[in-house]
């Protein structure tokens, strides 16, 4: 029993390592070619934009808001799919399958 406490806690102290890293691991989406490109975390805070200067006109306004909302989109994919990998790497390295899923 003590040796499974023990393991739990090792588990626990590496997920909150794990979620330390994710917070600074960047990832970044894009839309429209890279015209507008969004920063996020991998724990899919969006932290940053970038707007192609050159799509700033008044008249494209509609088409530069879908612009910017399919860039954050594409960089909170991006950010779920490195915090899985993430994820999986930590299961793997404590002889878990990839795929385990924690009973919370």
């Amino acid at each position: 029993m003590a040796k499974m406490m023990k393991a739990a806690q090792e588990v626990q102290g590496k997920m909150t390592d794990l979620q330390a890293q994710l917070a600074t691991i960047v990832v970044l989406g894009e839309a429209g070619g890279g015209l507008v490109k969004a920063r996020a975390t991998a724990k899919g805070e969006v932290t940053g934009l970038d707007i192609d200067p050159s799509i700033l006109i008044a008249s494209e306004k509609e088409v530069v808001e879908d612009l910017i909302i399919a860039a954050i989109r594409d960089a909170q994919a991006k950010a779920m799919t490195r915090g899985q990998q993430e994820m999986a790497k930590l299961y793997e390295g404590l002889g878990l399958p990839a795929d385990f899923k924690l009973p919370i």
